[in-house]
């Protein structure tokens, strides 16, 4: 009975912290006027309905599909290259999306530029990594972490540049917030981006047991049959397509990638099998949940990457010393 109920338990939670979601922001309006602006819209007014249905629904939505997409991601990143230190942003995808976002920023006036931009440098970025660790032909994962390391900076610096050019009054600013990571223009317009980070989450689902093989290492997962550089392409490429479309949407968000799936492992092990959609939960429901912080908390909206680090250390710091560096499984 318990192992039934472990999947519906991973589907339920994010959908309830969305829920609770949806009663909470700056807006004054109780949980009774909530429940008719969701089942009874002829009753509340115009105003109240627009608050549910087209502020705090969509950036729900979106905010529980980003941490899913960074978390998963990141799981996936420490057992394909078996180091517990990578995370989400591993190839460059970050700061890949940061240039294009800058890009877009101070040539092109930001707005839905923005977005493409994000995207495209950030998928650009992973390819870049691939061949900045391509060795005599051959790309092993210590030569591709160190070809992302290497793009990183790069692009880094590229960075760098941009906030050095753009108008310190109008695009600075801008381009400051945009890496701070926030969901507060998120609206259904964004939404196409769920299409190929669902595509990469789904990737990863179906790859996951054989993360568990990768994991042992290169020879040891080609004695037991697996394609090795077959598998790795298609899930570094899922985890690049996650990522990339959950930072051109969000902004720059550290820590999830990396930390969430760390406390995945503190709960039910190693095992990717059950890992991986524990990211994926656990993921969706920190991010939602930082989001209703981020617009509660203070009159003026937080950046949600500030409340990631904020909050989520000092948790994980208690977790660590709980489990003694362990599992609960």
């Amino acid at each position: 009975m318990k192992k039934s109920l472990f999947p519906l338990s991973l589907i339920m939670l994010p959908v309830l912290t969305i829920v609770l979601s949806l009663f909470a922001g700056r807006y004054s309006m109780d949980a009774v006027l909530t429940v008719h602006a969701l089942f009874s819209p002829d009753s509340v007014s115009p105003e109240q309905l627009h608050v549910v249905w087209y502020l705090r629904l969509p950036r729900a939505v979106a905010s529980a599909m980003c941490g899913a997409a960074l978390a998963v991601s990141g799981a996936a990143f420490q057992g394909v290259f078996r180091n517990p230190l990578v995370n989400s942003g591993l190839l460059g995808v970050s700061n890949g999306a940061g240039f294009g976002a800058c890009l877009a920023i101070v040539f092109f006036g930001g707005g839905a530029f923005t977005y493409g931009f994000a995207f495209v440098f950030a998928v650009l970025a992973v390819i870049l990594s691939y061949y900045a660790g391509r060795i005599s032909n051959v790309t092993t994962s210590v030569t591709l972490i160190l070809g992302g390391v290497i793009v990183s900076s790069f692009f880094a610096a590229l960075i760098s540049i941009m906030k050095f050019i753009a108008d310190p009054y109008s695009q600075l600013p801008t381009i400051t917030f945009w890496f701070m990571g926030s969901f507060a223009s998120i609206n259904y317009s964004h939404f196409y981006a769920f299409i190929p980070m669902a595509a990469g989450i789904i990737m990863i689902f179906l790859a996951r047991w054989r993360i568990n093989v990768l994991s042992m290492g290169e020879k040891e997962a080609s004695a037991l049959g697996v394609d090795v550089k077959l598998w790795q392409f298609l899930i570094i490429g899922g985890a690049t397509l996650a990522t990339a479309s959950a930072v051109c949407i969000s902004g720059t968000i550290g820590w999830v990638g990396l930390v969430i799936p760390h406390i995945g492992r503190m709960l039910v092990g190693n095992d990717n099998t059950r890992l991986i959609p524990v990211s994926i939960s656990l993921g969706a429901c920190f991010l939602t949940l930082i989001d209703i912080l981020s617009r509660t908390i203070t009159r003026s909206e937080l950046p949600i990457g500030i409340l990631c680090a904020l909050i989520g250390t000092p948790f994980f710091v208690y977790l660590l010393k709980k489990t003694r560096g362990g599992s609960w499984s």
